[in-house]
């Protein structure tokens, strides 16, 4: 029996013969010496964590071993959207249709990669105008979230008014008063198309992802998705850019904000106070609240805040470019506090205001360098004597 295996494996043509179950035992050697197969599987899902999308999906053509950790839902945390742009080279600008379809492609392929992955997400980025009823960015967001895990879902940052990638064909050229007044129609309903999709997909994000503890987003300041907003009890950094210059934000929808979200510790907010509602001034409370920033808003006062913790605030007077009479004027300013008694008052923990560190003592009296950075950003009489806003 032996003599015929031997013979038999002799007669054998030079690929027949056993080389390559010797060669595939040689590199399944060299792959079992290979340091880091040593590590626990922990130790090299943690290594390769640090690398993006593309190189890890190049570290699963490695091995067999390589591809199955690659495979992990535990290397699959983040979802950003905006990655594809840098990929392509482009920086959010309009291009050709066949860019923007390349683009398109890409988001699609992408979504598809982190479901059939089974991702469990910690952080989602991503830039889509939700009122585009094309392509339908809305219905994608929220199949991703309905085939992904995303109960741990920490960090949202989210631009749902603009899509970073637009073809050419979506610009329009005006020639006419009615072509204007048609657009400026137009541009309403895209408005309120935005909004209803928004709130949608606000909607989801608090059944689905009730954890989040940091959103950075555009905000329509309506009441329902300021209720919406509020049901994201660990929310501890906040930062909501305008959505509309019109739409102007009545002080006790930002006061019931701010009293709704109780682990609250930074809150950055961009308002643009519309004329009509010059005058008005805000009331801000939380017992939680460490640093605010409303230094890129415009014609925001406040008259009174209640924040015991608060460490730090910037704000920055932004002059309107409107023309008042001094009268005018006068009665406006005659409302508003200065802002050092406000903050005198309902800060007695600040310690830095508009990147200035303060010192100890200026609770007790002003100083020549805190006048200086009032002179910058408050509205009252003593620190805004001019006609033009």
């Amino acid at each position: 029996m032996a003599t015929n295996i031997k013979s038999s494996t002799i007669g054998m043509s030079p690929r027949k013969r056993p080389l390559v179950t010797l060669s595939s035992r040689r590199k399944t050697v060299e792959e079992d010496f290979f340091p880091f197969n040593f590590l626990p599987v922990e130790c090299r899902l943690h290594v390769l964590s640090f690398l993006n999308e593309v190189d890890k999906c190049s570290c699963a053509l490695v091995c067999a071993s390589w591809s199955c950790l690659v495979r992990s839902w535990k290397l699959w945390r983040v979802a950003d959207y905006r990655r594809g742009i840098m990929h392509l080279g482009q920086e959010g600008l309009l291009v050709s249709n066949r860019e923007f379809e390349r683009w398109k492609a890409w988001v699609h392929l992408y979504t598809h990669h982190l479901i059939s992955r089974n991702a469990s997400l910690l952080t989602l980025k991503a830039s889509f105008d939700l009122g585009d009823r094309r392509n339908k960015w809305g219905e994608l967001l929220s199949q991703l979230l309905d085939n992904v895990h995303c109960i741990d879902l920490g960090h949202l940052d989210l631009n749902w008014t603009y899509t970073l990638l637009e073809p050419l064909d979506l610009r329009i050229h005006l020639s006419s008063r009615a072509q204007q007044d048609n657009s400026s129609q137009q541009e309403s309903i895209c408005k309120m198309d935005q909004v209803f999709s928004f709130q949608e997909l606000l909607a989801k994000l608090t059944q689905s992802c009730p954890r989040i503890s940091k959103i950075k987003m555009h905000f329509d300041w309506s009441d329902v998705s300021v209720s919406l907003l509020t049901k994201f009890q660990q929310l501890r950094v906040l930062e909501l850019k305008y959505f509309w210059i019109f739409k102007g934000v009545s002080p006790s929808t930002l006061q019931m904000l701010t009293n709704s979200l109780p682990n609250l510790r930074s809150l950055t907010l961009n308002i643009l106070v519309p004329l009509r509602n010059l005058g008005i001034s805000y009331t801000l409370e939380s017992p939680c609240l460490e640093y605010l920033d409303v230094s890129s808003s415009r014609g925001m006062v406040f008259s009174r805040l209640k924040l015991p913790v608060l460490r730090e605030f910037r704000a920055r007077k932004i002059v309107r470019g409107i023309t008042l009479d001094r009268r005018t004027r006068l009665r406006i300013q005659s409302r508003w506090p200065c802002l050092y008694h406000v903050l005198r008052e309902g800060a007695p923990k600040l310690q830095a205001l508009n990147n200035e560190k303060l010192v100890p003592t200026w609770r007790e009296e002003s100083y020549s360098e805190l006048s200086a950075i009032l002179q910058q950003s408050c509205y009252c009489i003593q620190h805004l004597d001019s006609w033009l806003w």
